[in-house]
């Protein structure tokens, strides 16, 4: 699928069903290096470029307010111009919660795909989990708000995407609760 984010000139190419395998591999591997290697939040984002199998950067999620989306598209947005990400994927580990949903989207960042949801991540921390006090609104809700489109593609249940990513977070979560 294309998504026409506001002129001609700025599609995103059409994301295949290996190219997305490929990055959901590449992101998980990133979440569980980031918990296993460097203690961090079982979190992580790649932003892929125009061809959707280049990674151009990759973020963990560094501290309760630094997530690995925001990170991510805050870094992008410094590096990267308007129109060039919104040819870009970003695909993250989880659904991103508000605040990295306005983040990706005055990034530009033109097509978002999430592994697991935010539902599913409620479910694995528990309700009032200090360490994770998930928001129950949906990134689509706050794209919908926008004045451009952000494709979104998630959660990812084909091929386990979903359930891979809850089982690698669920070692750290059993550990800090």
């Amino acid at each position: 699928m294309t998504v026409d984010t506001t002129s001609n000139s700025q599609v995103a190419s059409v994301l295949t069903t290996e190219q997305l395998a490929s990055g959901a591999a590449k992101c998980l591997a990133l979440q569980q290096s980031g918990e296993e290697i460097h203690s961090k939040r079982p979190f992580a984002a790649l932003l892929l470029g125009p061809d959707n199998e280049t990674v151009l950067m990759t973020s963990l999620s560094l501290s309760h307010v630094r997530h690995a989306e925001c990170e991510l598209a805050r870094n992008a947005a410094d590096n990267y111009s308007w129109d060039y990400l919104a040819k870009c994927t970003m695909i993250s580990t989880w659904e991103p919660c508000a605040m990295c949903a306005g983040a990706i989207y005055w990034a530009h960042i033109g097509r978002l795909v999430y592994l697991a949801s935010e539902k599913a991540l409620q479910e694995l921390t528990g309700l009032g989990n200090a360490e994770n006090l998930t928001l129950d609104l949906p990134c689509r809700q706050v794209f919908a708000a926008g004045q451009t489109p952000v494709e979104v593609l998630g959660p990812v249940t084909a091929g386990g995407w979903e359930r891979k990513v809850v089982e690698n977070a669920a070692r750290y979560w059993k550990r800090s609760t």
